[in-house]
């Protein structure tokens, strides 16, 4: 296999973030909403830009919500976060075998920085690209093409991981390999459909997949 880069969604692929990000989406629609949201409800908000789900809730007061919903991930952060099993060392033995890896996430950097830092994730990644980065987010290829310029890579030796079909998607338009991961809160089922190219059952296979 001739993969020499490999990028990675952020939330739900290498961190734990589903309960906090339930959790602020709650807090946000019990103010804003104009009934009770359900968890299954939520679930669906989980993967798309921020600005994209709370549209769904009121397009009027999106910014209202918007900083409702951050100060209140921001405050809670740390209480929730922590890598997904074998994230740590999986970054560690691949970064150790010279492979380039960066992170393509619709989060806002500061956020990204702080689950990255919470984690022990920093410094495995020399290029992020936050929504704060690009025009169009995931599965737009532009994040994905902007990750492979700066880790001067091209899509046919990448591998695109994620949980949530934006990232299937976004890498087979980019025209990287994609991988998802069966830890996924959306249930594999859904990428599966996609066809991605592998399915993780955790982190570590990712080692085995590439070639030992």
């Amino acid at each position: 296999m001739s993969i020499n880069t490999i990028l990675f969604d952020l939330d739900g692929t290498l961190i734990d973030t589903n309960e906090l990000i339930i959790a602020s989406f709650l807090h946000t629609t019990e103010q804003y909403g104009d009934r009770a949201y359900s968890r299954e409800e939520i679930m669906n908000f989980i993967g798309p830009p921020l600005r994209e789900s709370l549209a769904q809730v009121d397009k009027n007061r999106v910014e209202e919500m918007i900083v409702t919903y951050r100060e209140h991930n921001m405050k809670h952060h740390d209480e929730f976060v922590e890598a997904y099993p074998t994230v740590v060392e999986t970054m560690e033995t691949l970064k150790d075998k010279g492979y380039k890896l960066g992170i393509v996430t619709t989060k806002m950097r500061q956020t990204v920085e702080m689950g990255l830092k919470l984690t022990g994730l920093k410094e495995f990644f020399p290029v992020v690209i936050t929504l704060d980065d690009v025009t169009n987010a995931k599965p737009h290829p532009e994040p994905i093409n902007q990750a492979l310029s700066a880790l001067e890579s091209t899509a046919s030796e990448a591998l695109m991981v994620g949980d949530n079909t934006h990232d299937i998607l976004a890498g087979q338009n980019a025209g990287t390999k994609t991988a998802g991961v069966a830890w996924t809160i959306k249930g594999k089922e859904v990428l599966e459909a996609l066809e991605p190219d592998y399915m993780l059952a955790e982190m570590r296979e990712l080692i085995e997949i590439l070639g030992g």
